[in-house]
């Protein structure tokens, strides 16, 4: 009795999820693009720990994380940034509308993020101090973009 009941549980949480989906286009893809953002914010997190000596240096946890942040960096995230997601447009967005302005840097700023990215991949699991040298670049990037493009939390 007890499955049968989970399994009406999940089938009704399942079900009301697909409605809620359908009914706010935008909510899903932004919560989507936070997503993304959430998960390259952990990868990150653990090679900076490293960086920093919170953490000891573990080349296998560190080459993980940043396979992990390469593999962000290549989805092609086009369907995560509709016109109209912006914060201007939408509270649950913190992405600033310039970044669909006319002569907007977004992609060159992207392209900086997966080259860093490819850099951090090539020195993660070598050592500590190549991790920690090609910490700094990764950040800037990631500073960069949200200096630009990224809406003050309220």
């Amino acid at each position: 009795m007890k499955k049968i009941l989970a399994g009406l549980a999940l089938a009704t949480i399942a079900i009301t999820g697909v409605a809620s989906a359908q009914d706010s286009p935008f909510a899903l893809q932004i919560g989507a693009r936070k997503g993304v953002m959430d998960y390259r914010q952990l990868q990150l997190i653990t090679l900076g720990q490293m960086a920093k000596g919170e953490v000891e240096y573990n080349a296998e946890a560190a080459q993980k994380a940043a396979d992990n942040v390469v593999a962000s960096a290549m989805l092609d995230q086009s369907m995560l940034w509709p016109q109209g997601s912006d914060s201007d447009s939408n509270i649950e967005s913190r992405a600033m509308a310039s970044i669909w302005a006319e002569g907007s840097d977004i992609g060159a700023k992207g392209k900086a993020f997966a080259e860093a990215a490819m850099a951090m991949q090539a020195a993660a699991g070598v050592d500590l101090a190549s991790l920690q040298a090609a910490m700094g670049p990764l950040g800037e990037t990631c500073v960069a973009c949200h200096k630009d493009y990224r809406a003050p939390a309220n």
